[in-house]
């Protein structure tokens, strides 16, 4: 049975995402399908794919639809869902905007972290696109140690919506090649698996980062792991002022504002690239599962 899918492909600071179209939250989608899509030899690729659904269609959001009209439903590329993505938000404002779904100025837009005001400046697609992400927790434990190629260091649990664990270290490339996920102890701090933020200082107010995304790998960026990155180096050094930072990811340069009162607003690009028709009959994995 042929089964094809409109989408739309966009990205953060090359962090990519597929967009699909899912206004009354029925289709479906299984695991499998949105492995086969976001597979980067097997399908289209992407390191997520957000579909598009009005919050009162979803019960994940129902309960928000009187704040927000539509609802990030994110899936990581692994087929699990997700709370939160700060890159993945703003292009979803994006595309909101580009299809006629929202309009430019500040929307509302539901996750499964809560709502998101996001502020959109205007209709240029190259515009930049702020996200309010809110008050970040440091919920502990203190203890908390990730291990990669070879290295220990300290970590900090930062909740962002997502969970977080934070190292400082002297230069990015001690992490290694981040081909498999760090090993974070104590387990019991994240049952459901964490992501892992690998941070250095450039200067004053400014970061740069790698990371390993939970249910991903190593990614281009990631949105709300620059939020936690600079979260965390303000609860790392007290003395930190609040105002503008800027982020450096390998697929980019993000920036993050910290407000007085500890909340943070993530500012950056969201471009649109190509839409398109997926056909899930003639992916492999997704074929042979469904046949």
């Amino acid at each position: 049975m042929t089964r094809s899918l409109p989408f739309t492909k966009g990205h953060g600071t090359e962090n990519d995402f597929l967009l699909v179209p899912d206004p009354d939250g029925q289709l479906g989608l299984a695991p499998a399908e949105i492995v086969a899509l976001c597979d980067r030899r097997n399908g289209i690729g992407a390191d997520g794919l957000l579909l598009v659904v009005r919050s009162a269609a979803h019960p994940d959001a129902a309960a928000m639809a009187a704040e927000a009209e539509w609802f990030m439903d994110y899936r990581n590329p692994d087929g699990t869902t997700a709370q939160m993505c700060g890159n993945g938000i703003r292009v979803f404002a994006r595309y909101l905007l580009a299809t006629g779904r929202a309009e430019p100025g500040t929307l509302t837009i539901a996750t499964r972290a809560g709502v998101r005001r996001v502020h959109i400046p205007d209709a240029q697609p190259g515009s930049r696109i702020t996200v309010d992400m809110g008050r970040p927790l440091l919920p502990g434990p203190d203890d908390i140690k990730v291990i990669a190629n070879g290295h220990t260091w300290p970590a900090t649990h930062v909740d962002v919506g997502n969970p977080h664990a934070v190292v400082h270290v002297d230069d990015l490339s001690d992490a290694g090649n981040l081909l498999t996920p760090p090993t974070v102890e104590p387990a019991s701090a994240y049952p459901d698996g964490v992501t892992v933020e690998f941070v250095t200082t450039r200067g004053p107010a400014h970061l740069a980062l790698r990371v390993h995304e939970r249910g991903v790998g190593e990614t281009r960026s990631c949105g709300t792991g620059a939020a936690a990155a600079v979260a965390a180096a303000r609860h790392r050094d007290p003395n930190l002022p609040a105002g503008r930072y800027t982020v450096d990811v390998p697929g980019g340069r993000l920036t993050v504002h910290a407000e007085p009162d500890g909340t943070l607003r993530l500012s950056g690009p969201a471009v649109l690239v190509a839409d398109g028709t997926a056909h899930l009959d003639r992916m492999g994995r997704t074929g042979d599962e469904h046949a």
